[in-house]
């Protein structure tokens, strides 16, 4: 027997955000995408408030490199200004002919709906990417834009992507219920 792994692949993640996540981020607010449960968190925040912060547009990101320890607890609003760009754009752009761009780059969300609509953008060209690829395109060396990751196989990267995604919208998904309930 053998394993279709472009399709084992692709499903992990696609029935993931099928049949969980994207249908749990249906009617996402405003007041949920900028919400701060704790004190000085990290979020999308506008451009007025921090005029040299990461992106173009009215609105910026908080970050900073290194990252404090403890990092900051951060807002729907900045998890998704993380997994647009950096998980899915940034590997769509190099792997599968998506848009360049980058946290420097990037227009940031000012509602919940532009980035949902970013989002699932983001994610077509992610998965439609993904399932171009066949098992030869899979053992391939992710190459030079992963940086110290470049040896591993485009299979390792998509795992990667998968582990990403799972996480950080299952925190996303905790943060709408931590709102709903507050």
């Amino acid at each position: 027997m053998t394993n279709d792994w472009t399709n084992e692949l692709t499903e992990q993640l696609d029935w993931h955000w099928q049949n969980h996540v994207r249908p749990k981020l249906e009617g996402l607010t405003d007041d949920e995408y900028f919400w701060q449960p704790v004190a000085n968190c990290w979020t999308v925040r506008p451009r007025a408030e921090n005029p040299d912060g990461p992106g173009t547009g009215d609105f910026t990101i908080d970050f900073s490199f290194p990252e404090p320890t403890p990092p900051p607890v951060t807002t729907i609003s900045w998890r998704l200004g993380h997994i647009i760009p950096g998980v899915l754009g940034m590997r769509s752009a190099s792997h599968f002919g998506g848009p360049p761009v980058s946290y420097q780059d990037f227009p940031y969300a000012g509602s919940a709906d532009e980035a949902l609509k970013q989002l699932d953008d983001a994610y077509a060209t992610w998965i439609a990417g993904v399932r171009s690829l066949d098992a030869e395109a899979l053992a391939r060396p992710c190459g030079p834009a992963e940086g110290p990751y470049a040896e591993l196989s485009m299979a390792a990267l998509v795992l990667h992507i998968s582990r990403e995604m799972i996480h950080h919208c299952a925190e996303i998904l905790l943060l709408r219920d931590l709102y709903r309930n507050r």
